[in-house]
């Protein structure tokens, strides 16, 4: 019982964040970018805090159960992309005003604008439903309610929190969710390196890097669909352009990156170490901690869901409401925001009480969103000259064959779905640089 009130203490408490937020809304770059006044350690908070999601703790979690020690490559891949931002990310945050599409308008036009505006919230969709996945099977997991009841519960908190604060809540709360994941890693972590509990597990050698499992292909398809969405992505640009200046934003993203590191080497750890207790990682915590670390690793579980889901939830609504009224500094922009926040969390709740793989749902809307925006994204922001006719055609169809190239893979014809998946790109980047000659 003591575990279940920490939990309703903390959604209360995330709640009440959103209302108080709420009334000190006074316009609409509060609620969408926080009024581009956001210092160094709110950036960087909020950031670490969105990248660790329930899709990237628990997935990590859940790959390392699979494929032992070869799983640090998931969030190795994000450092990596965020190393890379680094130096972008001042042409981000200078070029930059609330939203991707609205970037690559500023770039290629406003067909480029438009089909950027449609693309990415439907492929956030399945990111955010990962976050209700995985929220609901944290829940779940105490064997109260089911998983369908979970991910109600989880997608309706999501929901209202989101809605009542906007970027302003979410960079209150998510600072101190990131040092609340932080800490329920570590406190876990802390129990199952006693000596009283050590297990016969897998040692970590430079060969424990690949395996039959994941070899250096799949490592290539890793960075190419999962790495660079952290080089170009709308969740990560969102937290950028809250920075209040360049230089905070560049600090953020390298200060970030560092710490995936070791935070990789902890969360996989954690997988190969519960791998040899036949147990799923919330189950094998109620058994290991005790009641005042069990309630904080699941509270950590929890903060790290929420970040993420409410930050995608919240930019998907804001690029669908741009579309619409053109211009996201209009009240009636605010209002649509609000409404689309309550339409894209229902939808995103429906597909996960359908769909339960965290990884699963992660990847399809990540591979899709890579094939089609991070060549001409990088094009943009470098300033490289580009075919402008036909970047509307580039993103179509590089978004197309990556996303067929993963389908295909999970048929489990693995060599040409990959193939597929690199393709994409290239014919992205074919029609994005190719010229005739007159």
């Amino acid at each position: 019982m003591q575990v279940e009130l920490t939990i309703i203490a903390y959604f209360v408490f995330i709640v009440g964040i959103g209302v108080y937020s709420a009334f000190r809304i006074k316009q609409p770059g509060d609620y969408y970018v926080a009024g581009k006044k956001a210092g160094m350690w709110q950036v960087s908070g909020s950031l670490l805090a969105t990248i660790l999601g329930g899709s990237a703790v628990l997935g990590t979690i859940e790959l390392s159960q699979k494929l032992g020690w070869a799983a640090l490559w998931f969030l190795f891949s994000a450092a990596l992309g965020l190393f890379i931002l680094v130096p972008i990310s001042k042409y981000v945050r200078r070029f930059g005003h609330f939203t991707l599409p609205e970037l690559l308008g500023r770039f290629y036009g406003k067909r480029a604008e438009i089909i950027a505006s449609i693309i990415i919230p439907l492929a956030w969709l399945g990111i955010v439903a990962a976050q209700i996945i995985a929220a609901a099977k944290i829940l779940s997991g105490l064997n109260t309610i089911g998983y369908q009841q979970a991910a109600l519960l989880a997608g309706v908190v999501f929901i209202v929190y989101t809605l009542l604060g906007g970027q302003l809540s979410i960079l209150k709360t998510d600072a101190l969710q990131s040092l609340l994941i932080l800490a329920g890693m570590i406190a876990i972590l802390m129990f199952t390196t006693h000596p009283q509990h050590e297990q016969n597990i897998e040692p970590l050698k430079i060969n424990s890097l690949f395996n039959a499992s994941f070899g250096w292909v799949d490592l290539m398809i890793l960075l190419i669909t999962y790495s660079v969405t952290f080089i170009v992505g709308p969740d990560i640009y969102s937290r950028v352009f809250c920075a209040r200046d360049e230089r905070t934003a560049s600090q953020s993203v390298i200060l970030v990156a560092a710490i995936l590191v070791p935070v990789s080497f902890g969360l996989t750890y954690l997988g190969v170490y519960s791998k040899a207790s036949g147990e799923g990682i919330v189950s094998f915590a109620e058994h290991l901690l005790p009641a005042w670390a069990y309630g904080l690793f699941l509270a950590a579980l929890l903060s790290a869901v929420m970040s993420s889901a409410d930050t995608t939830l919240l930019t998907s609504s804001m690029i669908m409401s741009e579309l619409i009224t053109g211009d996201l500094d209009k009240k009636q922009a605010l209002r649509l925001t609000r409404f689309l926040i309550v339409g894209l969390g229902i939808l995103s709740i429906v597909i996960a009480l359908f769909v339960t793989s965290i990884i699963q749902s992660l990847l399809l809307a990540l591979t899709f969103f890579s094939g089609a925006f991070v060549v001409p994204t990088l094009a943009g922001l470098l300033q490289l000259k580009v075919n402008r006719k036909n970047v509307a055609a580039a993103m179509i169809t590089g978004g197309l064959i990556a996303l067929s190239g993963k389908l295909v893979n999970q048929l489990h014809h693995e060599l040409l779905g990959n193939l597929l998946i690199a393709f994409a790109h290239l014919m992205n980047g074919l029609l994005l640089f190719w010229r005739r000659k007159n």
